[in-house]
């Protein structure tokens, strides 16, 4: 699966040429010739790439700066400045930059009207609207179509952020090169901040991996930071290092990271180029092959020389990851490949339909004889009755209710389907959504509005919900599990919630004092009976790393093995002062190997579950820059 993106690259070039394969050099000139009055230019953002900084210096080359020039956001309530700018400029024949348009999805209609309306002969002929958006299905399609349409990709690769970074304003300037007072600190600690920018760019690629959430770094923030590492320098005869450190790491780079566990990433990378190693010692390395450094003191000429020195193709270990990082990058890529072809299928009918037709009757049918009835919550709360000792009961009785809502959802939406198949019933866009997800063997929408996260295809869903009724199912007819399948709740922060109730109940302790311990059990562990305290659970998989069952500690991942089943854990509460002191890794617990959520009502992520304390025999910052995680679930 990991080389399929490879060939196909090389299929195109083959057959089409290496045009098709190779981005465009960014042409803002030729796209600006090829644009009318009644023409807009699209700049079709990505992340790290901005194109303002360039746009503002044409439209200066073109005479349009200063007052000929009026930029603006869009976003909540600016829909109406937008018009009046846009009203303006029509007149006196002046630019309007709008950024940003896929946040006003609501104003994209009203904008839509406007470019229509737009005529030759009524409209100056210096006017120009510039357009900035990422891509997203409410952009309007007729602005699209009659746009000229541009885009300015981040360079691929660490070797080509470097050299980017490098050929940019303020860096490229000899005047600010060599302007600092102290000039060997400056130019290693440039290095090292421009590394690093490069570094949390290219981190993107591996997906969770690299960061939770693909944040867009870009070259505003490498510009601030190298005029804010100028200033202090000039400043300051000692090295700032904790300042720089802060205004880098927390404010330029930092205020774009939501994620806790993101922070600890960019703070963890951003350390091994902000210290006074890299200023006094020569032979300070960047990773542990060897080859990548902070050169020696040099001229501006010198430092480009060492950069086009460098490997093209950079291995996972620059990264401080290791090399199944690679397989985990190409997998991604591949995914993403074969998403953009399926949204390119038509949904219509045409030959074959009957055959299709069949084949969600069938499929459909399949999974109806596969879902069991629907728990009867109140025989449940029968037998189980909310007990003061026993929380457990509350979790049982309320899991079962969330997953009747689900097995519910899943069985109309598939009757109604079987029903429109056979002309009973009209098919709705719903159900005509329902049909292409199971035709694509994907999960429908639908469903995942009333389910628990999940990237499993159709088949593996199914089983995996079947599977989650039938844990259930037996711990209604055999009473409270002595292990708990932790990847088998719909809400497990419920779950957990209750075992640390439980033991404040039993030893009249408050539960705000509480937190957990973890021991990772031996395979030949006694489960005919539940621990003394706390729980015992399995389920979780560890994904950047393996489990060293000799020495009970986190080690490096096997190559070409993705993944490990992580062994039953003894989830112990305990007083927080009480938490015993030894070497551990907090290890964040995700339902999904997405990693990122959003906020649930319950003021819970929807992907998070838990950190756990368990034991390492290596530095936590290791961990953190591996990407170390456990899951619930896989994606197979």
């Amino acid at each position: 699966k990991q080389w399929y993106q490879r060939r196909v690259r090389g299929f195109v070039k083959n057959n089409l040429g290496a045009t098709y394969i190779e981005p465009p050099p960014f042409d803002l000139p030729g796209s600006y010739s090829d644009s009318t009055n009644v023409t807009p230019l699209i700049f079709v953002l990505s992340p790290g790439a901005d194109p303002m900084v360039a746009l503002l210096k044409f439209a200066d080359d073109q005479g349009f700066g200063g007052s000929k020039l009026a930029s603006l956001s869009l976003g909540q309530g600016q829909g109406p400045i937008a018009v009046k700018m846009l009203e303006t400029a029509i007149k006196q024949g002046t630019w309007v930059v709008l950024q940003n348009c896929h946040l006003s999805v609501s104003w994209m209609p009203t904008l839509e009207k406007i470019c229509a309306d737009l005529v030759p002969d009524s409209t100056h002929s210096d006017f120009r609207l510039l357009l900035t958006s990422y891509p997203s299905p409410h952009f309007p399609v007729p602005i699209l179509q009659n746009g000229v349409k541009m885009t300015n990709e981040p360079p691929k690769g660490l070797k080509m952020n470097l050299v980017r970074s490098y050929l940019a304003d303020p860096i490229c300037d000899s005047e600010f090169f060599n302007s600092c007072q102290q000039p060997q600190a400056f130019k290693k600690l440039l290095f090292g901040l421009c590394f690093f920018h490069a570094t949390v760019q290219e981190r993107r690629q591996f997906g969770p991996l690299g960061w939770n959430i693909p944040y867009e770094f870009n070259e505003t923030d490498l510009r601030i930071s190298v005029q804010q590492l100028n200033m202090f320098l000039n400043q300051y005869q000692e090295l700032p290092i904790d300042a720089i450190s802060y205004l880098t790491g927390e404010c330029n780079y930092g205020g774009r990271v939501t994620d806790s566990h993101d922070r600890r990433v960019i703070i963890g990378i951003l350390e091994k180029f902000y210290n006074h190693e890299i200023v006094n010692d020569n032979d300070y390395k960047f990773s542990e092959s060897g080859k990548y450094y902070a050169p020696k003191d040099g001229d501006y000429d010198s430092y480009l020389e060492y950069i086009k020195s460098l490997p093209m193709l950079t291995k996972p270990e620059v990264f401080n990851m290791h090399s199944n990082a690679d397989i985990t990058k190409d997998q991604k890529e591949t995914n993403q490949l074969f998403d953009s072809i399926l949204l390119t299928e038509g949904t219509g009918g045409g030959g074959g339909a009957a055959d299709k037709d069949e084949m969600l009757y069938e499929v459909s049918e399949g999974i109806l004889a596969k879902l069991p009835k629907n728990f009867d919550t109140e025989a449940a709360l029968r037998k189980y009755p909310t007990a003061y000792k026993q929380s457990m009961n509350t979790v049982l009785v309320q899991e079962m209710g969330r997953f009747n809502v689900l097995s519910e959802c899943v069985r109309s939406s598939l009757v109604n389907l079987q029903k429109a198949i056979k002309g009973l019933v009209v098919m709705s866009q719903e159900l005509e959504d329902v049909a292409a997800a199971v035709m694509n063997g994907k999960i429908p929408e639908m469903w995942m509005g009333k389910s628990y996260p999940s990237l499993k295809p159709l088949g593996s869903y199914v089983n995996d919900l079947i599977q989650r009724l039938n844990f259930l199912q037996e711990w209604y007819d055999n009473g409270v599990p002595n292990v708990f399948w932790v990847s088998g709740f719909y809400f497990t922060q419920a779950f957990i919630t209750g075992v640390k109730q439980n033991y404040a109940r039993k030893y009249t302790i408050p539960i705000d004092t509480l937190s957990f311990d973890y021991d990772v059990m031996p395979e030949d562990c006694d489960t005919s009976k539940p621990p003394e305290d706390g729980a015992y659970v399995n389920g979780l998989f560890v994904d950047g790393a393996r489990w060293d069952r000799e020495k009970n500690v986190f080690a490096e991942s096997t190559p070409k093995v993705l993944f490990d089943t992580m062994p039953m854990i003894q989830m112990k509460p305990m007083k927080k002062l009480e938490i015993p002191e030894r070497p551990i890794y907090w290890c964040p617990v995700y339902k999904t190997s997405e990693r990122r959520g959003t906020l649930s009502t319950t003021g819970h992520s929807t992907n998070f579950v838990i950190d756990m304390r368990l034991s390492s025999d290596k530095p936590e910052m290791h961990w953190v820059l591996r990407g170390l995680a456990l899951l619930c679930q896989l994606d197979d």
